[in-house]
């Protein structure tokens, strides 16, 4: 009975602390005091997930104690360690939000991240459905060896793996100079192991954003961790009782446990792996997790992998930069010939990285040129696209923006790695042979540092691009004869279906009518399937019996009808991966919107994170809606209420991106000339509506002769 002993007296000692911790915090501050972790609408997520009990003062995180006390049995099943396990974790939570209690963000000032924003979850979101990230893994520590430690981050980073770290491994990681945070997917959450109540956190708050699971669902939140959450625990030998606890309830959910200690452990397969080899987790972790990770060789000498898309190489790290605002440069990929082409050929037109000057900035154009029999111009902007992602996940390298605004950077350390022009070259051609092999049969990479080389480059560059816009533009929604699903999300929301039209991509705001299109034709059994429209039922709604079948279908009967056009008459669902949530205003007759990187208030009285809440997890919400950044200037958006004339707040992030655009529309659809600058923002108002009904009678906004909305 070793091991149950363990995992009892783990739970015992973690739930001390955690009523000693809230006894010390009630007496400090007073039952009265609001106890609210910051950036989100879900309250404390794991007491609020398991227990449904919801937590917004120190008097109700005092009396919700007991409940987490009786999971904490000790009976000799395996039910009981694991529900003690889940306690566990729960308690562990609590001890991390007397933190919070006392001070708005007790980790500022530290290297340690501490809670996760409900922002910082969905922007999960999309990596975590198209596998970009394949899984999790918490490490807890120290490892054996600091060099161990950066040898076992790096080889998870370049399989794509999110990692997040407790403990002494940290201080590992920051002997040996690695980059840690968010955006680069190594996050050091905490030094002590109750931090894990802010990774268990995250993870119920992904199952209750994506799949709906209804709070207090226990076994409903387990199931799903387990199906669609891919996570898996290193923790180093010796590993404390209080740990081994925290274990039973990853096991719970569905995360194995891999470690080296074998005090009182059992092997139970797939679930508690001993593996006293610590060299070999990595492998023995996927396995267990069946995780499968494709990985494409390549010749050149830097780590590569998802988890160096988010690195930001700074200007003093910088060894040289090619800048499409100060000179020439572009992206581009092209159609030829097979004759014209090559396969495999790196053509390097111009001076190498070693022979220009370090820290300038460099004239910089790629193009890769493309044949295959199956292969058509549609797929052109497609692949494209991928030149930000591809060229990102090399570490030391940082890429930004698409076409001619391109920005490169590479750093000292990849340059004193070997890393140069031709390297670029090869990493474009391994990825575009590798995800477009069935339409790429041959493909060469011309890349050119000559300054006259790179100015005729972009110049036919721009040609292309300004007939593709010019297409694009004069596409409507009318002018198409069939739509697309994207079910892409389902991976983690199994209800939702998005339908893509020329005039409303995707909600994650990256999958446009032709990438649907491309994607389809590359994979005729994928996410994208075609949705005719030869039964239009109601043209203002953007209503169709055949959309309505396509929902059904690809619902799996969760749907019965989604109109296109309107956020009051069945909208579109939502997965919990939008870029903006647009909710309606009933004293402004309006709408607000706001994106996922404002974190400050909205008019309505909530913050993103909180109007996120009322929908997401392939739900209908009349009156909320997720939607991409680019429909909202679209002339579809909320066309059956009015359209964008109903918008009477946005961030002014966000309406500085795209006033040209919101400009443009309006100038089209309502003779208004600079639209955008009647629109407040937080400049102007954040949750002051009378304020805001000032500003729209100042500026004499056109919502203001709109009819009621409700």
């Amino acid at each position: 009975m070793g091991l149950f002993d363990r995992v009892f007296r783990g739970s015992d000692e973690m739930f001390a602390k955690a009523e000693a911790d809230v006894n010390a915090v009630v007496a400090e501050l007073g039952e009265n005091a609001p106890m609210k972790m910051p950036d989100t609408a879900y309250y404390l997520a794991c007491l609020y997930s398991y227990l449904g009990i919801k937590v917004t003062t120190l008097g109700e995180l005092k009396a919700a104690l007991p409940a987490v006390k009786a999971m904490m049995t000790r009976e000799y099943k395996t039910k009981d360690i694991f529900t003690s396990g889940v306690g566990t974790a729960i308690a562990a939570e609590l001890i991390e939000a007397c933190k919070y209690a006392r001070c708005e963000n007790p980790y500022e000032g530290t290297k340690y991240h501490g809670h996760f924003s409900d922002a910082e979850v969905r922007t999960l979101g999309v990596p975590l459905v198209t596998r970009d990230i394949p899984g999790f893994v918490v490490m807890i520590g120290p490892a054996p060896s600091k060099e161990e430690a950066l040898e076992m981050v790096k080889g998870y980073q370049t399989r794509g793996i999110f990692v997040f770290l407790i403990g002494g491994i940290i201080d590992q990681l920051e002997e040996c100079g690695i980059t840690m945070n968010f955006d680069v997917r190594v996050v050091p959450v905490g030094n002590d192991i109750w931090a894990v109540g802010h990774i268990i956190s995250l993870v119920v708050r992904a199952a209750r954003i994506f799949g709906n699971v209804e709070f207090g669902d226990y076994d409903g939140f387990n199931t799903y961790t387990f199906d669609r959450i891919f996570a898996f625990v290193n923790a180093y030998a010796p590993v404390p009782d209080i740990t081994v606890a925290c274990g039973a309830g990853a096991i719970q959910m569905g995360f194995p446990v891999i470690t080296n200690d074998t005090n009182d452990m059992w092997r139970v397969p797939k679930s508690l792996i001993i593996n006293e080899n610590t060299k070999d987790w990595i492998e023995t972790s996927l396995e267990a997790r069946d995780i499968k990770i494709k990985i494409t060789e390549m010749d050149q000498p830097l780590n590569y992998g998802n988890a160096f898309d988010g690195e930001i190489i700074r200007k003093g790290d910088m060894r040289l930069e090619a800048d499409g605002s100060r000179v020439d440069c572009c992206e581009f990929c092209c159609t030829k010939e097979a004759s014209e082409i090559e396969d495999h050929a790196i053509i390097l037109d111009g001076p190498d990285f070693d022979e220009l000057p370090e820290g300038g900035k460099i004239c910089l154009t790629i193009t890769a040129e493309v044949s295959g029999k199956a292969w058509h111009t549609d797929f052109e902007p497609v692949v494209e696209r991928k030149f930000h992602h591809m060229i990102n996940c090399l570490e030391g390298v940082m890429h930004t923006g698409q076409r001619d605004m391109i920005r490169i950077r590479v750093s000292k350390a990849a340059f004193d790695a070997g890393f140069r022009a031709k390297h670029l070259g090869e990493v474009l051609y391994c990825q575009i042979k590798s995800e477009y092999e069935a339409v790429v049969d041959k493909c060469q990479i011309r890349i050119c540092t000559r300054p006259e080389g790179c100015a005729e480059a972009r110049a036919e560059a721009n040609k292309s691009f300004e007939a593709r816009d010019a297409r694009l533009k004069s596409m409507t929604d009318e002018s198409v004869n069939e739509f697309y699903t994207c079910i892409l999300c389902q991976a983690f929301s199994p209800s939702h279906v998005c339908i893509v039209t020329p005039e409303r991509l995707g909600l994650c705001g990256a999958v446009s009518w032709f990438d649907a299109k491309a994607t389809h034709e590359l994979d005729p059994n994928g996410p994208c399937q075609i949705v005719t429209k030869t039964r239009c039922t109601d043209e203002r709604l953007g209503a169709y019996d055949d959309v309505n079948e396509a929902v059904q279908k690809y619902s799996h009967g969760a749907l019965e009808k989604v109109t296109l056009y309107s956020i009051m008459e069945d909208p579109m669902t939502s997965c919990g991966c939008f870029e903006c949530i647009c909710g309606i205003e009933p004293m402004t007759n309006g709408v607000v919107i706001t994106n996922r990187e404002h974190a400050g208030m909205t008019p309505l009285g909530m913050t993103f994170s909180e109007m996120a809440s009322m929908t997401g997890g392939g739900v209908q919400t009349p009156g909320f809606m997720g939607h991409g950044k680019q429909f909202i200037a679209s002339k579809k958006f909320l066309a059956a209420e009015g359209g964008m004339a109903r918008i009477v707040w946005l961030p002014k992030a966000l309406k500085d991106q795209l006033s040209a655009r919101i400009n443009e529309t309006a100038k089209e659809l309502y003779g208004i000339d600079d639209y955008a600058s009647m629109i407040a923002d937080e400049t102007v108002v954040t949750d002051d509506l009378e304020g805001l009904m000032e500003f729209l009678q100042k500026v004499n906004h056109p919502v203001l002769g709109l009819e009621p909305l409700m």
